[in-house]
Parts: structure tokens; sequence; C-alpha cells
């Protein structure tokens, strides 16, 4: 391991050196409280999931408004601040606050890919980042993130019956998704190529076997929550090739799915798609054509709230730059689980119906975290030991021991997950739809009874939120069946 020691490393060892080890004592105090801009108290000695966790809890109890006034003053910068608090508003009704919130998070990750940050070649450039842990990073969100920030503007513009802006918002979403796609495989390339430059490919490795697995790939890397809404919104400005591309899309991440099935069935028909009608048949059952008089009730079931990450200790040894073995405790965040809750029954005019699932977002938190994973262990085994050699460079000739006093807490203190990431998201979302008679019709939802308008041959969109035997709802006319 000693021949393959980063040159990174030996340079901030000669660095540490060359200085007087009371002033470096000093230093490390000042750049542990003070340092970069993004450094805080919060980030070196804590995590965001424990920053979080009240209003985390009260928003999966329903209690919208107080998880909203207990959201901690964010240190980690406009866009994950602004996720949290758009949603949060959402819940709590306040919609010149959620909208606030979603177009601070908007402007700031347009901002961050025009520069195309990420955390690999930042990371090392920040002296915060290299004496404590990743919190002192820019956060960037994951691209499954990325496209739920756009699907909620996308519902902010249909609340407003703004269909125009909701439909540019879909288009949007898949460009910054596939551009965050790009960042992220950059990442894990320039993880891959320093794990091996710095030898420490079968430490990263050995850690990474150990780190559980996201489950269903397609399902945890795909939004079919975002890609049934954009087919929704495609067929109802009439652009029936996007709808089918978009309902297809979505039927491939969610193939048991019955009313995707229906909807790209029917879009199939109007199309004249007939090869592609007949093999959905032969699957889904028989295309049943609505009557003219007929209407479309779609209801969007969203419900729970995501998992937040936790904080994980693994022990991994390591040789220093001497040839001694050490034991390391590496911070690594996890999610106890990807599963989520089966989507949740309501009645319509008293029958029973049960939504069908569109998106699982625990598994696309879990996978997202996973594909991040080679990464952040990369930059944490080369902390660990950069932090190390601080530490024996403290040391040396430093008969108060002040200096190797004073590294030790600190490397100790400092040791903190990168729990980061949208807390208030939903745990999952489904779909139901179906085709009734024009006029007035009931939806009964954890007791709560909305009345719905229907029109013939309109289609009408309801969505749902519910926490804690709380219920947030609106409605809205689309168009055209």
């Amino acid at each position: 391991m000693t021949h393959y020691f980063s040159q990174a490393l030996a340079n901030t060892r000669r660095a540490f050196t060359l200085c007087h080890q009371k002033k470096l004592a000093v230093g490390l105090i000042s750049l542990g409280l003070m340092g970069c801009a993004n450094l805080s108290v919060q980030g070196l000695f804590s995590h965001y999931s424990a920053a979080l966790k009240p209003s985390h809890q009260l928003a999966s109890q329903g209690e919208y408004e107080q998880a909203l006034a207990l959201l901690p003053e964010s240190v980690d910068g406009d866009l994950l601040d602004g996720m949290e608090r758009g949603r949060l508003a959402l819940l709590a009704g306040d919609d010149v606050i959620s909208k606030e919130g979603f177009d601070q998070a908007d402007i700031a990750a347009t901002e961050q890919q025009r520069q195309a940050v990420i955390q690999v070649s930042e990371g090392f450039n920040q002296a915060g980042a290299l004496l404590s842990n990743d919190n002192m990073l820019t956060y960037t969100p994951p691209d499954y993130e990325l496209g739920f920030l756009h699907l909620y503007l996308m519902l902010g513009y249909l609340q407003e019956g703004d269909l125009t802006a909701a439909l540019v918002e879909s288009r949007r979403a898949n460009r910054v998704q596939e551009e965050a796609r790009k960042l992220r495989e950059t990442e894990l390339k320039n993880a891959t190529n320093s794990a091996k430059n710095n030898g420490i490919a079968d430490n990263v490795g050995a850690v990474l076997a150990r780190y559980p697995d996201a489950g269903d790939k397609l399902e945890a890397v795909q939004n079919g929550y975002l890609f049934y809404l954009s087919a929704l919104l495609y067929e109802a400005e009439g652009n029936l090739n996007g709808a089918f591309i978009d309902y297809s899309r979505a039927l491939a991440v969610a193939p048991d799915n019955q009313y995707i099935a229906d909807a790209t069935m029917r879009v199939a028909f109007k199309q004249g798609r007939n090869s592609e009608l007949d093999l959905l048949e032969k699957r889904y059952g028989d295309y049943q054509r609505p009557l003219r008089s007929q209407s479309q009730l779609v209801v969007i079931n969203e419900q729970g709230v995501v998992n937040a990450r936790q904080d994980w200790r693994l022990p991994i040894w390591l040789t220093d730059s001497d040839g001694y073995l050490e034991t390391y405790s590496l911070a690594l965040p996890y999610y106890t689980s990807f599963s989520a809750t089966p989507q949740q029954s309501f009645g319509i005019d008293g029958v029973t119906v049960t939504p069908s699932a569109l998106v699982n977002v625990n598994a696309m938190a879990q996978n997202a975290l996973s594909e991040a994973m080679p990464a952040m262990s990369v930059r944490q085994i080369l902390r660990l030991v950069a932090k190390n050699e601080m530490r024996k460079s403290l040391s040396k000739n430093d008969e108060s021991g002040v200096g190797n006093f004073v590294a030790s807490i600190l490397n100790v203190l400092t040791e903190q997950p990168d729990t980061r990431s949208w807390q208030t998201l939903p745990e999952s979302a489904g779909v139901f739809s179906g085709m009734y008679s024009g006029g007035q019709h009931v939806v009964t939802v954890d007791g709560q009874s909305i009345d719905v308008a229907l029109e013939s041959g309109k289609t009408t969109l309801v969505w749902l939120s519910r926490q804690g035997g709380n219920v947030v709802h609106w409605q809205g006319i689309l168009g055209d069946i």
C-alpha cells in the first residue's frame, strides 16, 4: 500500500510538516469552526438526518405546518432547502411559500448543472472536506430528486390550470435527469480511477461488498410517476405520439399496472397502432372504448414519507505511510430498507378501489445512494488516511501533546456520514383511473369526502397526498379523453 500512497496525501503531509505544530493545532480548530462557506456545526459534528428528524417525523404524522415551522435553517444551500420547504409548504397548503421554495431549488439546480459541479472533482480542493467529512461538499442532488422537483413544478402549474407551462416542465424533467445521469457516470468513473491510482481499490471493494442492494433495478432507476403524469399531459394536449411513448415507459417500469395499460391501449387505438394494440390486448385484455357520454377520473395517490438516511459505521484496516496497519471507522450513510407500504384504498361513490403503484421512492433513494457509494467510499478512505497523517505530523516534536490531542478529538468528532437527501418526498405514489358518467361524484379518503365534478368526454385529475391519516388534495379538468 505504501508504494501506491497518493501523491495528494503525500503533498498534504509535507505541507503539514513545514508548519509549527502549535500553529497547526490552532489552524485546525479555526478550519473546523470557521472554514469555507459550506462549513457548519451541523455538518462538522452532526449530520442532516439528525437535524431534520423532528420535521421528518411530523410530516409522516400529517402535521405539515409544524413540520414546516421546525425545518432547520438550511446550511446546505438553496437547492436542498428549497426542495424541503417547497414540499412541506405544498402539504401545509401554503402555495406561495411552496412555489418560492421550488423556484429557489430550480434556479440553484440550473446553475449547478451549468457549472457541472460534481463532488469528486470538487472534493479535495475544499480544505474543509479534506479535514472533516462529505457534508462540507456542495450538495449535488441525484437525478431522481431533480425529476421530482420538476414533477412538483408541473403539478403546481396544473393546479393553476396552466397546461402549457406544465408541459414545459415535463420536457425539462427529462433533460435535467439525463444531464444528472451523465454527471453521475462521470463521478463513478473518476472514483474508480482514484481508487486504482491510490491503491485502495480492494478496500473500496470490501466496503461495497457489505453495502445493501437496491433490489428491482428498473423500478429503482426510472420514475413511473413522472412518466405517467407526462403522458397524461401530452394526451390532454393532443400530442398522442408523446403520450404513447411516455405511457409505454411508465408501463415498462410498472408492467402490472392495469391503469397504465388501459391508457396505453387507449392512445394506441387513437393512433391506429394496431400491432402495438394487439400485443397489449394479449397481455392486458381487450380494449374497452369509452362512450362519448363518459368521463375519465384519474386519481394520483401519494402516501407516507420517504425513508431518511441513517448512520452506518464500518471498521476497515489500512496501511499508513510508515507501513503500519491501522484500524479506522468509516462513517457512511445507508437506508434501513427500500420497501414501500402497499397502496391504500379509497372510495368512489361508496365503492372501494385500490390504486396501483407508480413509484417506490424508497427504492429510488436507496439505488441513488448505492450508485454514489463508490465515490463516497474513495473520498472517505483517503480522508481517513489524510487525517491520520496530519495527526502524526502534529505529534512529532510536540512534547506538550496538544496537537496530537486536538487532532485526535476532532478526527473522531468530525467523522459524520453525509445523510443529505430530500427527506419530505412521499414514500410511494400510485394511480387509479376509471370511466364514469358526467356529473357529481364523491371520493372518500381516510374518512374525508371530496366532491368531484366530471364533464362528459373530459379527463379530471384528483391529486392526493396522505400522511398520518391527513389528506391534502386538489382537482382539475385536463382535457378530452
